[in-house]
Formats: structure tokens, sequence, C-alpha cells
């Protein structure tokens, strides 16, 4: 086995012997017939991973259970549509273009929540017109406009709002504040979440369903969802007490913590959701109301992990450093149009060796990409085989969530391909871009 292959950041199915292999099918085979780089999906890991969370819900909430919703802006292309259909969950989307490839495969609209901060009028005619099963609603703005365009399509549309609950869990630590300095949703702590409910009642061509919240990303535990849970259902009560009915859904968001890196750990969705699910049920017999239909929106909790991108070597050269140290410089054919979040967000990724076995010895190296930008570059600092050289494959693991989502063409580079794999076949769900595809939109 490679010396530094870490199964529990692959996905499931992803094994290691004499080089690496994804559902049966190996990284040379995957290479030598689609190119790189190139993105590999393992479909039943990723799959099992949306239907856990569809399980952990029900497990925990019960009859109370709302939906889960996979949040596509991790990733999203027709054929994960269709998977996320088939498991029978939700989608959200947060623009035009991402509620068009859900609609393009049928998904079922009133399974689609759209999401987004600046809704255009467009956008919005089209979610209506599609008969969507909400809208959240991020400002005062969009409150008169999907009331018009609503009412203009002789409907009643159902809506969220988003509630800006003062809670900051990025880094792990809860911060309450007066006015939250976000562009999302509209503050508890001002009044201004309140003043929309009144607002939104106030319309006959909209129904609100429900409260939005969403606090952050990579988290761990249920400390934030507990407090964000505790504040909606303050909320939920007030609404309750000042209109003599009760709100339906209270969508607790996502953030889902994954692991990249050997050594850490995913969230394990039955854990979370149970920690979730007492602070919820305990908060509502308090507030005197009854558990409202719980909804939760994992989007790089299911993609991520289920996703390998696989590089080709061009060159290497070692950089003598200060005090005498020396370092590996591994170029690889992609770089950051294919993963921008190491230089956006500083993340850390692992990689290896994948198309053989190495016993040579590991030396400090840096995986970098082909583009004109000193900070091209995947992974800063990790140890490889020193005798890794052209033509070997580097596979880096973790890659679903906002990889290929996030790509981009600078230096005019085409987009990588997507290739499912599942029983020892692997098929073509999103074909690599080309130069004519480049030069088709120039006039």
């Amino acid at each position: 086995m490679s010396k530094t292959f870490a199964p529990e950041i692959f996905s499931s199915n992803a094994t290691f012997s004499t080089h690496l292999s994804i559902a049966g099918v190996s990284a040379k085979d995957l290479v030598q017939e689609f190119g790189s780089p190139l993105f590999v999906i393992d479909e039943a890991d990723f799959c099992s991973r949306a239907a856990s969370f569809k399980t952990a819900l029900e497990a925990h909430f019960g009859e109370s259970a709302g939906r889960v919703y996979y949040a596509s802006k991790a990733f999203l292309n027709k054929e994960i549509a269709r998977w996320v259909d088939a498991v029978g969950i939700g989608i959200d989307v947060a623009s035009g273009g991402e509620l068009a490839v859900a609609l393009a495969v049928n998904f079922p609209a009133d399974r689609i929540q759209v999401h987004g901060n600046n809704k255009s009028e467009a956008e919005i005619e089209k979610a209506i017109s599609a008969g969507v099963g909400a809208i959240v609603i991020d400002s005062a703005f969009e409150i008169e406009r999907v009331a018009r365009i609503a009412a203009n399509q002789k409907k009643i549309q159902s809506v969220f709002i988003r509630v800006t609950a003062g809670i900051e869990a990025h880094t792990h630590e809860f911060i309450a504040t007066a006015h939250e300095d976000v562009k999302f949703g509209f503050s508890l702590a001002s009044g201004a979440a309140w003043k929309a409910i009144e607002e939104i009642q106030a319309l006959p061509s909209l129904k609100l369903v429900g409260l939005h919240s969403h606090i952050g990303s990579q988290i761990f535990d249920a400390d934030g969802f507990g407090i964000a849970a505790e504040r909606l259902i303050g909320l939920l009560a007030k609404f309750h007490q000042h209109f003599d009915d009760q709100l339906p859904e209270l969508d607790l968001g996502g953030g889902y913590g994954v692991a990249y890196l050997p050594g850490e750990e995913s969230v394990n969705p039955d854990g979370i959701i149970g920690e979730m699910a007492k602070v919820v049920i305990a908060e509502c017999a308090k507030a005197g109301i009854r558990v409202p239909h719980i909804s939760i929106e994992p989007g790089r909790a299911i993609a991520a992990p289920t996703t390998t991108t696989l590089y080709t070597v061009g060159t290497t050269k070692n950089i003598e450093l200060d005090g005498g140290d020396t370092r590996r410089y591994i170029a690889i054919d992609g770089g950051f149009t294919d993963n921008m979040r190491p230089a956006l967000y500083d993340a850390k990724y692992h990689a290896i060796l994948a198309n053989r076995i190495s016993d040579a010895h590991d030396v400090n190296s840096r995986i970098v990409g082909k583009h004109c930008e000193s900070g091209d570059i995947i992974v800063r600092e990790i140890n490889l085989p020193e005798d890794i050289h052209p033509g070997d494959l580097i596979a880096v693991p973790v890659t679903g969530a906002y990889g290929r989502q996030m790509a981009s063409n600078y230096n005019h580079l085409t987009r990588p391909a997507v290739v499912a794999v599942k029983d020892g076949k692997a098929r073509l769900i999103v074909r690599r871009e080309t130069e004519a595809d480049l030069l088709a939109l120039d006039i």
C-alpha cells in the first residue's frame, strides 16, 4: 500500500494495492481513457452519503422530520441532480443556472428551494413559474419582488425568510452581535426578521412557511446549531403568540464538516443530528409550541469526500531554501482553475502518488499548478517520494465540493471532465471543455 494513502479521506470505494483504484477502476485506466486533470466521483459513495442524512433526520425527528436539501452550490450537474432525486431528497439552488440544471432533468419542482441574496426578477419569475417548493427571502426588496411576481402569475408563493441569528461558526467561536455584519438574511437581534415576518403576513400572494438559518461551514459539533435553534424557536414562539398560528418548518442549514487531511474525521450525520434533535425538542417544549418540521442542507458533507482529482506530473525541480533545506516542486497539469480553495481560503489538502508504489525516500514537496501565478499551489507542504517524475499521476482526495463548481478558464485552460465510477465501470457525466468551447463565445 502507498505510504501516504489514507482511506479515511478517500471515497469509501477507493483502494490502493500497487496503484489507486476507485470503485474498481484504476487511476491509470481512467487517465488513459479520459485524460487529466480529471474529477472522479464515486457514485455509490455519493448516494450513500446523501441517504445517510435523510435516514438520520427521520430517525431523530420522526414525524417532525422535514427535508434534506442537497446544497447544489457544492457540486451540480444533470447527473448529480438525478442522483439526488433518486435518493428522495430536495435540492437548494442559488441561481437561475442551478435551477435550470435541476429543471432540465425534471427534478420535482416542489422539492426545490431557491436561495440567493440578490435574486434577479428573471430568476424569481422562472422559479415561481416552475412551481418551486419555496423561495428563501433574503432582503426587504425581495419581499416586494416575489409578492408582485407571484401576484402577476396569479399564484401564492410559499416562502421562508433567512434569519441571521448572530452566530459565526466558521472558526468554532459563537459570537452574538446586535447587528450581524454579513450580506445574508434579516437580523434577529435588530428586529429586522420580525419586521419581515409582519410584511409577508400582510401580502396575499405570499405564504410564509418557515424560517431559515445558516451559521457557517466546516462545523464539527452541534453547539452552534443548538444556539441557532434556540434563538429561532424563540422567534417561532413569538409568531405563534402574535398570529395564533405556527410556522410549519425550520431549516437549520448546513455546514457539516468533512475531513481533508489524514487523521481528521468527518461529521457523523447520526451523531450531530441527534444532538440537534435534543436541543430542538427541549426548546420547543420550553416555548410551549409543537416541534416544527426540521430541514437541513448538507452539500459539502455529501459531495466533498466522494471525489478525487487526478493530475499528471509535468515537471519537477528542487529549490534550495534558507538554511540549506530543499523543497521539491511538483508541477501538475491543472491548478487553481480546478481547485480554487487553497488560494481563496488557504485550504489544506492531501495528495498521493497514484499510479505506482515507490520505495524512494520521502522529501519535502509542494504541488503546484501550471498557471502564471505564484499562488497557484494545490498542496503547500507534503512529504512525497523523491523519485516522482513527469508522467506520474497525483491524486488529491476530497475535491467533490467547490472544485469543478468553482472552476475557471484562467490562462484559457479548459475545465476538466467529470467521470462517475461504480462497480468497476466508468462513464463520462461532464465532458472536458475544448478550445472550441472557449472560442465559441467570442464575437
